[in-house]
């Protein structure tokens, strides 16, 4: 079954917590939250306190993605927050095993992302550590990028990579009702979306054409 997680960085910030209830019932399986700290991305987003005053009044998966260098000095944080899943940047760990163990030690599930420049060859040796890998499709760090089509073939090895392991395969970035199809088609059974759910008020039916 393929799982929608909205980005909470197309939302309104003026009505958040009203964002994410409205998201919720109109379908939404997952909320997903873009940690940026201005160096490994340059730009920045929200941190915990945003986490924390969201978390009580949502019962969706709270699926935290730290665009951070040094994400092992944060871990705790975002788990204290309410995170149920942590992804860090395979780019952004000095030793990548201790890192998803750590996650995974505090309760948590635990991600990988790739930027879209990086083989997948360094997952083959983590599979057993993961819960879930995130392709970005755009250079992270800012909303509303081009889709990069050439990224599918990653989506689809990283697939044939997890074969029947219970690892999800999340998408990050341009996906819209068009891309979508693309990227299941590939393989992946989580996408990530910002515009394209907060697009219009009628997100029921935005979060419904990405599934179809």
């Amino acid at each position: 079954m393929v799982l929608i997680s909205a980005s909470l960085l197309s939302a309104d910030f003026n009505r958040l917590g009203e964002e994410v209830n409205n998201v919720e019932k109109a379908g939404c399986d997952w909320l997903h939250l873009d940690v940026m700290d201005g160096h490994f991305v340059p730009n920045l987003s929200f941190g915990v306190p945003v986490i924390q005053s969201l978390r009580s009044s949502s019962k969706m998966t709270f699926d935290t993605h730290l665009m951070v260098q040094n994400p092992d000095d944060m871990i705790s944080w975002f788990s204290d927050a309410g995170s149920d899943i942590i992804t860090v940047h395979l780019e952004a760990c000095r030793d990548v095993v201790r890192t998803l163990e750590n996650i995974r030690s505090l309760g948590k599930k635990a991600g990988i992302s790739l930027r879209p420049q990086t083989p997948i060859d360094g997952l083959k040796d983590i599979l057993d550590k993961l819960d879930l890998i995130l392709v970005m499709t755009v250079n992270p760090g800012f909303g509303g990028q081009k889709f990069m089509s050439d990224q599918l073939q990653k989506i689809n090895d990283i697939h044939n990579l997890i074969g029947k392991r219970p690892i999800r395969l999340s998408v990050d970035g341009g996906i819209n009702q068009q891309t979508s199809k693309l990227c299941i088609n590939a393989g992946a059974d989580v996408l990530v979306a910002g515009s394209a759910i907060f697009k219009t008020t009628d997100y029921a039916a935005n979060i419904s054409a990405l599934k179809k």
